[in-house]
């Protein structure tokens, strides 16, 4: 296993900008051909640092309604259920839950009816209390720039490096910061395969 280098770095920052970018323009601009641009991305899918590359929609110019912030106060045990209903709702189109617990949404509703709206999403949830805050401009920029890289043992979750190792178990891919907890690691695989 490798570190990522300022060159997957910068590959990385590319695709974020235009995940459709030719490789052979990524590969002019960090100095390789499109096939090894090409070798560098899917070893990154494999790594998984890339997880897949998808559209980002102006939802604004496809959906009718206005932009609304939702704050949620949610009574303890709720926060899952509440969740999913958000998460399964077609006007919502991002999801945030805090450190705290609190559940936060994205949406584009019909301005008269957000209290309806809201009222008949959570029919089956308590709600404590919830605020709506009308959003005027949305900019939504994903970035790598300024963000440490750094693989996580599936182990015992430090950071893994050169000295690393990586592994494919039935067809997963993971990283180890040692041989000792791969080791840990393929034993209790093993161990809940055979019991399952």
């Amino acid at each position: 296993m490798r570190d990522l280098d300022e060159t997957d770095v910068k590959i990385l920052s590319m695709l974020a900008e235009d995940a459709r970018r030719p490789f052979s323009e990524i590969g002019e601009e960090v100095g390789l051909s499109g096939p090894a641009v090409s070798d560098r991305v899917t070893r990154l899918e494999e790594a998984g640092v890339i997880n897949g590359f998808t559209v980002d929609l102006n939802r604004s110019t496809l959906r009718a309604g206005v932009p609304v912030l939702i704050d949620l106060e949610l009574p303890a045990g709720s926060l899952d259920g509440a969740r999913e209903t958000v998460h399964d709702a077609d006007a919502v189109e991002h999801v945030f839950v805090t450190a705290e617990g609190d559940l936060r949404f994205y949406a584009r509703v019909e301005a008269q009816n957000v209290r309806e709206w809201v009222a008949g999403l959570f029919d089956d949830i308590a709600l404590d209390d919830y605020t709506v805050t009308l959003v005027d401009d949305v900019e939504w920029t994903p970035t790598i720039e300024g963000v440490e890289f750094a693989l996580t043992c599936a182990e015992c979750g430090n950071t893994v490096d050169s000295e690393g190792e990586t592994a494919r178990i039935d067809g997963d891919v993971y990283h180890f910061c040692c041989s000792s907890c791969l080791g840990r690691f393929e034993d209790r695989y093993r161990r809940l395969e055979a019991d399952a």
